[in-house]
C-alpha cells in the first residue's frame, strides 16, 4: 500500500466530517477535535496520515495523561468500549468515509492505533477510485530512474519532471537515503527527542510523516544521515521562502549527482538546487517543497 495513506474521517455520533483543510498537518487536512486535559480545553488537529503522530493543539497536552476528545459539531464525547492494548486507556473511535473505523489511544504519548475496514475489498476499491491511487502507482511513479528530459542542445537546461523518483544519497558517506520507497532522514526535535522523518521521494509530492512529534511551522533542531550520523544542515544556506536553515542531500540526475536542498521548517515546501546546478538543471513546477 502507498506509504502515505491519508484517511478522511467523520464523527461516529453525528456523521459530520472532521476534516479541516484550513489547518494542514503533514501537508494534509487535519482532523479537527475538541480536547480537554485537566483544566485545559481547546482544539486539536490530528494528522490524517496513517502512522504519523503529529498534531496542532491550542495547548501542550500533558504527557502520559488521558485526554477527553469530543466532536466540534455535536459536542459528543468520543470514547470506545475498547481499551488500549499497551496502556489500558480508553480508545477514541473515528469513522472512516470509506467504511470502517480508526481508533487511537486517549493517553498523550501513547502511539497505539489501528484501523478496521467494514469490507476490505470495498475499501481497497475506494482507495483506487476516490483517492486516485492509480495516479500514485502509475508507471511514472513506479520508475526506478529519474524521468528527466535531457535536451540534445546542451545549452538548454535538463528538466527533472514533477513526479520523478529522486534517488537521494548522503553527501558524506554516499549511502542511499531510500528505504521502502521513501527518503528516510534522522531528525532531532525541539524537545531533544531523536527519530526519523519520512519523505516522499517523488518531486513535488509533499507527503511526509515522522516517528516523533514535530511542531508544524517550526524548524527542526537537527537533520542527520541515518547511516553515518553526519549533520545534513548546510551552514550559510537559507530557505528562499522562509529564511530557515536547509538540509542538503545528493540527488541523482541523468548527468551527475546534484545538490538538493530541503527546508528544515516543518510545513515549508521550498526546495532548490545549488547556484552551480541551477544553470544546467531545472525542477519542473518546483516553486516550493
Amino acid at each position: 500500500m502507498y506509504n502515505f495513506v491519508s484517511f478522511s474521517v467523520k464523527c461516529p455520533v453525528c456523521g459530520v466530517s472532521l476534516m479541516d483543510p484550513e489547518h494542514m498537518v503533514d501537508n494534509s487536512p487535519g482532523i479537527k477535535l475538541n480536547i480537554r486535559s485537566y483544566e485545559n480545553r481547546g482544539i486539536i488537529y490530528l494528522s490524517s496520515i496513517y502512522g504519523s503522530y503529529n498534531y496542532i493543539c491550542d495547548f501542550t497536552p500533558a504527557k502520559d495523561v488521558q485526554a477527553e476528545f469530543s466532536c466540534p459539531a455535536c459536542k459528543s464525547v468520543l470514547i470506545s468500549e475498547k481499551k488500549c492494548s499497551i496502556c489500558k486507556s480508553p480508545m477514541i473511535p473515528l469513522y472512516l468515509d470509506i467504511g470502517g473505523v480508526v481508533e487511537f489511544c486517549s493517553r498523550a504519548g501513547c502511539k497505539n492505533h489501528f484501523v478496521e475496514f467494514d469490507d476490505l475489498a470495498q475499501a481497497l476499491n475506494k482507495f483506487y477510485q476516490d483517492y486516485h491511487y492509480p495516479d500514485l502507482f502509475g508507471e511514472k511513479f513506479r520508475s526506478e530512474k529519474i524521468t528527466s528530459k535531457t535536451p540534445e542542445d546542451k545549452s538548454v537546461p535538463e528538466i527533472i519532471e514533477s513526479g520523478s523518483f529522486l534517488h537521494a544519497y548522503c553527501p558524506f558517506c554516499n549511502r542511499s537515503l531510500i528505504e521502502s520507497n521513501t527518503i528516510k532522514l534522522k531528525v532531532l526535535n525541539n524537545a531533544g527527542e531523536e527519530g526519523f522523518l519520512i519523505l516522499s521521494p517523488y518531486l513535488n509530492i509533499f507527503s511526509s510523516k515522522s516517528t516523533i512529534f514535530l511542531n508544524e511551522n517550526k524548524v527542526v533542531k537537527e537533520v542527520k544521515c541515518p547511516h553515518c550520523n553526519e549533520s545534513l544542515i548546510k551552514q550559510g544556506k537559507e530557505c528562499e521562502t522562509c529564511g530557515s536553515p536547509v538540509a542538503l542531500v545528493s540527488v541523482g540526475a541523468r548527468t551527475k549527482l546534484i545538490d538538493f536542498y530541503i527546508c528544515s521548517k516543518k510545513g515549508c515546501r521550498w526546495h532548490g538546487l545549488s547556484d552551480e546546478d541551477v544553470n544546467e538543471i531545472k525542477l519542473e513546477d518546483s516553486l516550493e517543497w
